[in-house]
């Protein structure tokens, strides 16, 4: 963004741009969102930054009425280098909370040593000071809205220690935790917190979309909320379960998000997960700007989101049961694939892990035999690659082409540039509205193409 747009988006306090820039006031030591709702400091007064971690090397604290800890993640900052952008999100999802730099480096086929170079090339950091920045702007989020007591949020944003979390507060947010908890007014008795996006956000399509396609008693809806089961690995082999409802609140742009979990620890990769599922972080004006200028269609729907399933096995087996079917039929599959094959706790149903879908018969899904076989083979191979996220390799099994990967790609990676063309409904679309372009002009959010046209 130039200064100018900027300066103009700090004055409108325009939501539009929240998360894009942070502004870090020079006379306070203090950073905020352009939303931020203080009285707006004289423009000699502030210096435009694109990062948090910027705005701490200038010696800024976060501002404790916009909490810049909950904007929407800014994108345009990463830059290109790939390795760098895996590097982050894998960061950011809680990847330094359970392993170390080197089995981080391992995973990207990097050394440790290139990986801090990338890092201080970038944001001028090792990654390891990056996690940890992370890590306690989450752990701030936490104190401030979540019951959980100081020692509870030190370990459940990853550190290693109370000590250590106080010190880290102290030298680098100039605060302490205790002061943050005694600002805080939450007295909930579960963990609530509020997850922001960018507006537009088209929730009516979101929710349409879910309920279409949702489990009885692993998923729940209303007119303002969805909400579901979930499992996700934990240290030494154990896995973590719970579920979260996520409530729409349009006025503030955002969801007020009530998550339960059996283990703390693994809060930080929960909630970046929930905000991946309910894509908060897609940036819809620009993705709307470059679908409809171009797009052939007189019905465009602004501010799609894409709408994500829990994680990249319950992708594929929903991929691999709705082949060739309708969308009804698939879901009454999944729908037998969770109640036979799944676990059940507190009258509440979670889909099957790969090893519990390995080893039935599977005989209760009324499908052929082929179809059947293809998910045990499935099954197995992501039993035994459970860091496994490159579904291209799944082509290599028997039953599974490419619309079953990208599909998957699509749902469990939230991956943005995904064409379904050879999709039955999207073929019969476009042949009745006599439609032709060409998909890759669309990129990188030819997902979102695939959205629209689904919904014409």
């Amino acid at each position: 963004m130039k200064l100018g747009e900027m300066q103009a988006a700090r004055l409108s306090k325009d939501p539009r741009f929240d998360g894009l820039f942070f502004v870090a006031v020079k006379t306070t030591g203090i950073y905020c969102r352009p939303i931020c709702p203080a009285v707006s400091p004289k423009e000699e007064n502030v210096s435009y930054v694109k990062t948090a971690i910027e705005a701490a090397h200038l010696g800024c604290r976060p501002c404790l009425r916009c909490r810049p800890d909950s904007a929407p993640d800014s994108n345009p900052w990463k830059g290109t280098h790939t390795t760098l952008e895996r590097a982050i999100k894998l960061i950011n999802n809680g990847e330094l909370i359970d392993h170390s730099i080197e089995q981080l480096s391992e995973r990207l086929g990097i050394s440790s040593r290139y990986l801090n170079t990338l890092f201080q090339k970038k944001l001028g950091i090792s990654a390891k000071k990056y996690a940890l920045y992370q890590q306690a702007l989450f752990g701030k989020s936490l104190l401030q809205q979540s019951h959980l007591a100081i020692n509870e949020v030190a370990f459940a944003c990853g550190f290693s220690s109370v000590r250590r979390f106080n010190d880290y507060f102290c030298k680098n947010l100039k605060t302490t935790p205790s002061n943050i908890r005694k600002n805080s007014s939450n007295k909930n008795q579960t963990i609530e917190l509020f997850l922001s996006y960018r507006p537009p956000y088209n929730w009516q399509h979101c929710h349409n979309f879910l309920q279409t396609r949702a489990i009885k008693s692993m998923e729940w809806l209303s007119g303002d909320s969805y909400g579901r089961t979930f499992t996700w690995p934990s240290t030494r082999g154990k896995i973590c379960s719970g579920w979260f409802t996520a409530r729409h609140q349009a006025h503030k742009h955002g969801f007020i998000v009530n998550i339960q979990l059996n283990d703390s620890k693994q809060l930080l990769p929960v909630v970046k997960n929930i905000r991946r599922l309910l894509d908060l972080d897609a940036n819809s004006e620009l993705i709307d700007q470059h679908l409809a200028t171009t797009l052939p269609l007189h019905s465009f729907v602004p501010g799609l989101r894409l709408p994500g399933t829990w994680n990249l096995f319950e992708a594929g087996c929903r991929a691999i049961l709705g082949q060739q079917i309708s969308v009804v039929a698939a879901l009454k599959l999944v729908a037998t694939l969770v109640h036979c094959y799944g676990t059940t706790e507190h009258s509440k149903s979670f889909f099957p892990t790969p090893e519990q879908v390995a080893t039935a018969d599977l005989l209760s899904l009324k499908m052929p035999n082929s179809r059947r076989d293809t998910l045990t083979r499935f099954a197995q191979f992501m039993s035994q690659h459970p860091q496994a996220q490159q579904p291209d390799s799944w082509l290599n099994l028997k039953g599974i082409g490419p619309w079953t990967v990208n599909y998957a790609k699509m749902r469990g990676l939230s991956d943005t540039n995904i064409w379904l063309g050879t999709d039955l409904v999207i073929k019969k679309t476009l042949a009745e509205h006599q439609i032709e372009f060409q998909p890759s002009d669309y990129a990188p959010w030819q997902s979102y193409l695939t959205l629209q046209l689904w919904n014409l």
